[in-house]
């Protein structure tokens, strides 16, 4: 579990918090999307869980492990990966294998290779593992570098906004990947502002000036719909399509919220 105790966080040269006194928790083994305006300290919350911002005030635990604990830091960031936004700006090495094994020095060759292989089934990209990187879409580079992170076996996967630059095709291969990696246990933290990846969620918390001011079950979506609009979060379509059938008398519970569940029902 990763355990939010108490945070607060400002930059330097500024008076202003971007986080404040946040309190939360994060489960194992599932799907977390925290959403909200630019500013409101959401990607700040992942640099901070994974040790690339220093926290000074509050307590972040993973799995009972101090982040604040210098003996800590290497146990913690194989328990945390993260991938970001743009793929382009992660990529070292041209060579796929290359990449993945970057961050795996020190393990044996064969280690090496088994976890390489491993990685790229999860994401599906093991039939280019011969190609060079540069020449891959850019949906293609997010999922390299998302396995290049599989690599590493964390328990915890941040995703700060991870498919804001890839097509729509390019997308939903990643969600569907997330859900994959739900169903075997990892547990993920989608910081987003793309309505859809609401819909992966087993809870989406609403972020508002570094405050946690609403945290919604998947279940409720529907029923909260409204209340997500009035923090200035665009609904996704599905969901504006089951608010529409509501309003009209056609109650649909949807449990994976997806366009097939909802056909079927229909």
């Amino acid at each position: 579990m990763i355990k939010i105790e108490n945070v607060s966080f400002k930059y330097k040269g500024t008076d202003t918090k971007v986080l404040d006194n946040l309190n939360l928790e994060i489960q194992e083994g599932e799907i977390i999307a925290i959403v909200g305006k630019n500013g409101c300290g959401k990607s700040t919350l992942g640099k901070l869980i994974t040790g690339i911002l220093p926290l000074k005030q509050g307590t972040v635990t993973i799995d009972g492990l101090d982040i604040k604990d210098k003996k800590n830091e290497q146990e913690i960031r194989n328990k945390v990966g993260v991938v970001f936004q743009n793929p382009e700006n992660q990529i070292v090495f041209s060579n796929i294998k290359d990449e993945i094994s970057f961050a795996l020095k020190g393990l044996g060759q064969e280690e090496i290779d088994n976890r390489v292989q491993s990685a790229l089934e999860k994401v599906e990209m093991l039939q280019v593992k011969e190609q060079d990187l540069y020449n891959l879409s850019l949906g293609q580079k997010q999922r390299v570098m998302i396995a290049e992170v599989l690599a590493k076996n964390p328990k915890y996967i941040i995703l700060d906004e991870p498919t804001t630059m890839i097509d729509s095709l390019g997308k939903e291969k990643i969600y569907q990947i997330i859900c994959n990696l739900k169903k075997q246990g990892y547990a993920l933290i989608c910081i987003t502002n793309l309505a859809d990846e609401i819909l992966l969620a087993d809870r989406t918390l609403i972020l508002e000036k570094g405050k946690l001011v609403v945290e919604i079950k998947k279940e409720e979506l529907a029923q909260r719909a409204q209340e997500i609009e009035q923090h200035g979060i665009k609904l996704p379509t599905l969901l504006e399509i089951l608010c529409k059938l509501n309003e009209k008398g056609k109650m649909i519970d949807l449990q994976e919220y997806t366009v097939e569940e909802l056909v079927k029902r229909l």
